[in-house]
């Protein structure tokens, strides 16, 4: 039966759980929480930033209160749906706790799930706010349940296997951390209260030190406003003496492998080399840096490749296009999403300048030069990586010649471009010193054929050698 507590706790603390973040993405994680049980927040401000497998985002909370609880620490993955964090919507109405935590259970992740009902919270807008009743378990009841009733319970709120009475305590993070570094709960000796499993034990049986002797038995704390989440733990665990080091993979790194085998496995790639004399080019870049017109905007040689890529593609509008194996169809795109390949510390991310074939020359710079920005301070979000066409990647930036690149998935063609460099060069019959770069073409040959591609990589070192045909040519 529910009581009159029961439905004011209910009302009183409210859960957000982690949101939808879109693209087909199933977990986030926690990088930094910006808030700590008993902090004040206020409807849309930022609580935490969670990555993604496709970028970092900030996640706004959609009600005021007080913070009662962070359900994980930083560096967890959380999967959507989850709750992250519980706040008291009506502080100092009385001593109460959520119902959620209100009666200890000997597995944390045994206490009943609310069930999601109506729309749920996006990182754009949340909907319609759900029912502040929710049921809640009494106390004491969790010591009392046989083990028939509790695997019984078990099914009803979604888990399927069920839990032996010898089961290591733990708490679902802390069970992850254990499965992705291949230990074995029932081998680490537990040195949290009521002999719980901590994250620090997990890794204390990762390595040859010796784990501390277990904490005394205590019984279940009582609910109360928790406090700040653990310490995350080390991202790299590294045995001690060991001549190597494991790095879990996940987030951005994870995304970018998968991508890339299904890229390289599904495509088949073809790739073309050109070498070009690009003074000419380096002259106009110096020129375009005076012009007033540019003024406030950065000035690259990347900034003309792009536009020189964008005319080529205007010249040969075959090559942007996608494959789509389920419909047995090739997509021929209208647009072109230019894609940026961007080195940062979270691993390479591929944002896109929607509808760059439409831009004049100084919007393209100032795009450009706002999708470096936003990439190196790691906030580029998933929208801005969906939807390319065609991809550029800068390898010469680390003094690199040439590259034979992988296709960003669902495009049909990128290309690398090479350092450029002084070098002898025959011009007008003389061998002269020149500045020359190496450009490389990948190109899906399923719809690519060779010559289209050819032409593509001829267009754009014509106009990299003579950059007025910018002008003819657009």
């Amino acid at each position: 039966m529910t009581t009159m507590t029961d439905t004011s706790n209910a009302a009183r603390f409210r859960e957000f759980k982690m949101p939808d973040v879109g693209e087909g993405l199933t977990e986030a994680e926690i990088l930094k929480w910006y808030v700590q049980a008993g902090d004040t927040v206020t409807d849309g401000q930022v609580v935490c930033e969670v990555e993604t497998a496709k970028a970092a985002v900030e996640l706004p909370i959609p009600f005021d209160g007080v913070v009662h609880e962070l359900r994980f620490p930083e560096g967890t993955t959380v999967d959507v749906g989850q709750v992250i964090i519980a706040v008291d919507v009506a502080p100092g109405s009385g001593d109460a706790a959520p119902a959620a935590a209100s009666a200890p259970a000997a597995e944390p992740e045994a206490a009943e799930p609310e069930a999601p009902k109506g729309r749920q919270p996006v990182l754009v807008g949340y909907g319609v706010a759900e029912s502040s009743t929710k049921r809640r378990a009494r106390k004491g009841a969790a010591t009392a349940v046989p083990a028939a009733a509790a695997a019984i319970q078990g099914e009803m709120n979604g888990h399927t296997t069920v839990v032996p009475e010898s089961r290591p305590l733990a708490k679902p993070p802390v069970r992850k951390l254990a499965k992705d570094l291949g230990i074995d709960l029932a081998t680490v000796v537990p040195t949290g209260e009521g002999g719980i499993i901590t994250r620090e034990d997990v890794h204390a049986a990762a390595t040859p030190v010796p784990a501390q002797a277990p904490a005394p038995t205590a019984a279940p704390p009582v609910a109360e406003p928790a406090p700040a989440a653990e310490a995350p733990a080390p991202a790299v665990v590294t045995t001690v003496g060991a001549r190597e080091t494991r790095i879990p993979v996940k987030g951005v790194r994870k995304a970018i492998a998968q991508a890339m085998v299904g890229s390289a496995f599904t495509a088949p790639h073809v790739t073309e080399f050109v070498t070009v004399d690009v003074t000419r080019t380096m002259k106009l870049v110096a020129e375009l840096k005076e012009d007033k017109e540019m003024a406030g905007v950065r000035v690259n040689p990347l900034l003309l490749i792009a536009k020189a890529l964008l005319v080529a593609i205007k010249r040969n509008p075959g090559v942007n296009a996608a494959w789509d194996e389920a419909n047995q169809e090739i997509v021929q795109k209208h647009y072109v999403n230019l894609g940026i390949a961007a080195a940062t510390p979270r691993g390479l991310i591929v944002p896109n300048i929607k509808d760059a074939h439409e831009q004049t020359l100084p919007q393209l710079a100032a795009s450009l030069g706002e999708l470096v920005s936003t990439a190196r301070e790691g906030k580029t979000s998933p929208a801005a990586m969906a939807g390319g066409t065609v991809t550029i990647t800068n390898v010469g930036v680390f003094g690199v010649d040439t590259g034979t690149p992988i296709l960003n998935p669902g495009e049909s063609a990128i290309l690398a471009v090479g350092a450029i460099k002084l070098q002898p060069w025959v011009h007008k019959g003389k061998v002269k010193p020149r500045q020359v770069t190496t450009l490389a073409l990948s190109f899906d040959h399923r719809l690519v054929d060779g010559e289209l591609g050819s032409k593509v990589l001829a267009d754009v070192a014509a106009i990299l050698e003579q950059p007025k045909r910018l002008i003819t040519w657009a």
